[in-house]
């Protein structure tokens, strides 16, 4: 009888201790955010606060040489301001349409960077009949800027892409130019551009170089849309704001086809041997940061810095990833997501392990909107979710997007918090950077999607309003919260 009774005492305490364990699961309370439902935005009006006269008096322009250290402060304008005709629903849809292609060229240029066997050595040279995918396509880009090519310097419209490494910018003569907003740079009126000799290292550092019967280099790249830029390789002086920055490497492109629109060519802002803070990082000491303001909410500008200025003192950093077949991305580990202030179960780090062959692992891209996380953690994220957002009216699937509400009449709602978990950083979203209008009739998505490839992307949504600070010298990639300010 004693043995009956000390084993019932001994059941009834495990289960008291098995509830004790599990009640603040069960009783925490939802976490939930405020949402004020605004429209989609209409287009920007483009306007420039740096209008500098074409001039290149040392009076007037500060000339950085390789040992001086440089700071700079640029407007970035998303892609829509050079659409300003267009209704905000036409432009959403192109948003969407661009994003899904370049979401498309990331993975095929990382799964051709894995399956290449052994990686190219530096300094090889695979020739023009090679299809090489060296970067984004320029027209997939969705910020730009306006800075000064040659001496003096001409002001031209440049996209700026965290996804793509080379420079260029469409050159006269041309053999095939597409429209853009500007009158098309003519090397021969600027006194610092320089051809690059085929043997030199800068030539050697191309994934698809050549050369002209002159035996100076030419470069060619070709983007995962089929869009291709081709011309000669060169240095120019590129003028940001007052700052000069000499010897840049570029591509002056003369034969340019594709899906680019607008702005007259590219800055790379990659992590390749080519791009620009690889060639220029000793003059910022490598160090640059952006803001992407949420155009719904704000009419003032997004913005860049390069410098020490770039980093904020309130930044949380997580540590940068190199894929071994692949320099030119920025890969960060994501540990887990909570919804409503809880981590879902099924999102695990296995998730977004990047394997030693450079499969997997997680991207920050600027040029990509949407962010899109491996399939089994957005459908456990995306349930939580839908669990947490329960007592708002259900609408139907709009695109990629599949969890959407109709929130029309609503002035104001609660919505689950959602933070992403990064080594070393957690980052809590604002609710307008997952849950954003798609329509003019009050229809709200969750702004997230599933993909089967094995890699995930951080796209520009989810980056708005924070200050995400590349600090190269450090590796590592900072955030902070209400960072365009």
């Amino acid at each position: 009888m004693a043995d009956k009774s000390n084993f019932t005492l001994l059941f009834s305490s495990l289960i008291f201790l098995l509830l004790l364990s599990i009640s603040p699961a069960v009783s925490a309370p939802l976490q939930l955010q405020t949402l004020l439902p605004r429209p989609l935005p209409s287009p920007p009006t483009l306007s420039w606060t740096d209008s500098e006269p074409e001039s290149d008096s040392l009076a007037e322009l500060n000339t950085v040489t390789s040992n001086a250290t440089l700071e700079m402060h640029l407007e970035l304008h998303h892609l829509d301001a050079l659409s300003s005709e267009e209704t905000p629903e036409r432009l959403f849809d192109l948003r969407l349409q661009r994003d899904a292609l370049r979401a498309e060229t990331i993975y095929s240029l990382v799964s051709k960077a894995v399956a290449r066997k052994p990686p190219r050595a530096p300094g090889v040279r695979s020739g023009f009949s090679s299809s090489i995918i060296s970067g984004l396509a320029q027209g997939s880009g969705e910020y730009f800027t306006r800075l000064g090519v040659g001496t003096p310097p001409r002001y031209l419209f440049m996209v700026l892409d965290t996804g793509s490494d080379v420079v260029w910018v469409q050159c006269s003569p041309c053999k095939n130019c597409y429209s853009q907003t500007d009158p098309i740079f003519d090397p021969t009126k600027s006194r610092s551009f320089s051809g690059i000799p085929c043997g030199s290292p800068l030539c050697r550092r191309l994934d698809s170089s050549g050369c002209n019967r002159r035996r100076m280099c030419l470069y060619q790249v070709s983007y995962g849309d089929g869009s291709v830029t081709f011309g000669d390789f060169s240095t120019e002086t590129l003028t940001f704001r007052r700052n000069r920055v000499g010897r840049v490497a570029l591509g002056c492109g003369h034969d340019n086809e594709g899906l680019f629109v607008g702005a007259a060519g590219l800055l790379g802002l990659g992590r390749g041997r080519l791009s620009f803070p690889t060639q220029a990082g000793r003059r910022f000491n490598r160090k640059f940061s952006y803001c992407l303001v949420d155009r719904s909410a704000s009419s003032k500008p997004s913005s860049m810095i390069f410098g020490d200025a770039a980093i904020p003192r309130t930044a949380v950093f997580t540590p940068l990833l190199t894929n071994p077949k692949l320099d030119t991305f920025y890969y960060v580990e994501l540990l887990g997501i909570s919804v409503g202030g809880a981590r879902v179960r099924g999102v695990k780090p296995s998730l977004f392990k990047m394997d030693q062959a450079g499969n997997g692992g997680v991207i920050i891209d600027s040029g990509t909107s949407v962010t899109r996380l491996t399939q089994p953690a957005y459908i456990a994220m995306r349930d939580a979710f839908r669990i947490g957002a329960s007592n708002l009216k259900r609408a139907p699937d709009f695109s990629l997007f599949d969890t959407c509400f109709d929130l029309s009449g609503k002035t104001s709602v609660k919505v689950p918090t959602l933070v992403l978990h990064f080594r070393g950083a957690d980052v809590p979203l604002p609710a307008t950077n997952y849950l954003i209008p798609v329509d003019s009739s009050g229809t709200f998505c969750f702004a997230f999607a599933g993909t089967v490839s094995g890699l995930s992307i951080i796209g520009n949504i989810q980056q708005q309003s924070f200050r995400v600070a590349f600090d190269l010298a450090g590796s590592r990639i900072g955030f902070a919260p209400r960072g365009c300010s």
